[in-house]
């Protein structure tokens, strides 16, 4: 029965839980130290600053009308092995996202994604009407359960959110799993594999999108400049994927999508290859660190690929989280990602890592032997 203005609102767009980032350094005296949002340790790349002020004198002016130049700067970073053509930019790896679901998805189709992940996985879906399928990470050690999966596809899945390294877990998808998975799927279906955080992996079996795509699968393989480059704050993100696919997607491409500022520093910071190794040099030493540090503590953390861990704090997470702000440290409790009870701590520089161990160390002085 028609109910005035309301009568016209989408029945699949009913208030439900949203997608909410981390939180800002809050105002304090001391300081403190933000590992709760996966930012860069080192900060933003210095030739994505350079690149920046070279054009601040310009932003009265329309930019790009495409972004062209930006995957030309791609296409050379990925060694010539694929196309321009061949990747699709965004306003982050988030608008990415939204971009694909827009593209692929009508009401009633189905998504496929496993908690825990990233929330607008599902939150974005969403929107567009789609029906979530969750089919959760094989506990304890957030394995992708392949057979799940596959059991729960439909002649209605259009998309399958996969993510290695995942966020919040820092697990990753071994290359044997991937390639099992991709031979067993329905050939209709596309594949988005979130792969924000590979530069940071260094097991020897991870393996991205890129073969699969260059042997013409059905594979999205999501970036995003946020966390290896140092650009969260300009919010740019990519993705590659096959040309049939990409010059699909590209149909709903915003012209002028990109801020000039953002053009340029993300096409800078590309060529700041002393920053990028000195960032995932920084990261994997910290993430040594700070796993023994957590054995020492008797802290359960789960092993990752990514610049961060997930831990089951000795506190209930809430009042953890909170403890852990007293002391200086802000960290993210991931009960919305899935992971209920559990909190996730970025890797930071040697200073905030030395910190963080400390704050620990306050707060649970006394590990159970």
């Amino acid at each position: 029965m028609e109910k005035g203005i309301e009568s016209i609102f989408k029945p699949h767009l009913e208030p439900k839980e949203v997608y909410k980032g981390g939180k800002n350094i809050p105002p304090s005296l001391k300081k403190i130290y933000k590992l709760s949002s996966n930012e860069n340790p080192l900060g933003p790349s210095p030739k994505a600053i350079q690149a920046i002020k070279s054009v601040l004198d310009q932003i009265d002016l329309y930019p790009d009308q495409t972004d062209i130049r930006l995957r030309e700067a791609l296409v050379k970073d990925f060694g010539g092995k694929l196309a321009a053509d061949q990747f699709i930019t965004g306003n982050s790896g988030s608008e990415v996202i939204d971009m694909i679901l827009r593209a692929f998805i009508n009401e009633g189709d189905e998504v496929i994604y496993s908690n825990p992940c990233f929330l607008p996985y599902s939150v974005f879906s969403r929107w567009y009407g789609a029906k979530q399928i969750d089919v959760p990470l094989r506990e304890p050690d957030y394995e992708l359960d392949v057979d799940g999966i596959l059991n729960a596809i439909t002649h209605r899945t259009k998309i399958i959110f996969l993510t290695s390294p995942n966020n919040p877990t820092g697990t990753y998808i071994p290359k044997s799993v991937l390639e099992d998975f991709l031979e067993r799927i329905p050939k209709n279906i596309v594949i988005v594999l979130d792969e924000v955080y590979r530069h940071f992996v260094d097991a020897q079996d991870y393996v991205m999108a890129l073969p699969y795509v260059l042997k013409g699968h059905n594979i999205i393989g999501l970036n995003s400049f946020s966390k290896t480059y140092g650009l969260a704050g300009q919010r740019i993100g990519y993705c590659y994927t096959t040309a049939t696919i990409a010059n699909y997607i590209r149909l709903i491409h915003k012209p002028f999508l990109l801020p000039l500022t953002s053009i340029e520093a993300a096409i800078g910071a590309l060529n700041d290859h002393e920053f990028i190794e000195e960032t995932i040099r920084t990261v994997r030493i910290g993430r040594a660190y700070l796993a023994r540090e957590f054995e020492k503590l008797q802290i359960k953390y789960w092993p990752s690929q990514a610049n961060f861990f997930i831990i089951d704090p000795p506190l209930p997470e809430m009042e953890f989280t909170d403890k852990m702000l007293d002391e200086g440290i802000m960290v993210r409790p991931v009960s919305q990602f899935g992971a209920p009870g559990k909190v996730r701590i970025t890797i930071g520089d040697r200073e905030a890592n030395g910190a963080l161990v400390n704050a620990l160390q306050k707060i649970n002085p006394h590990p159970k032997r």
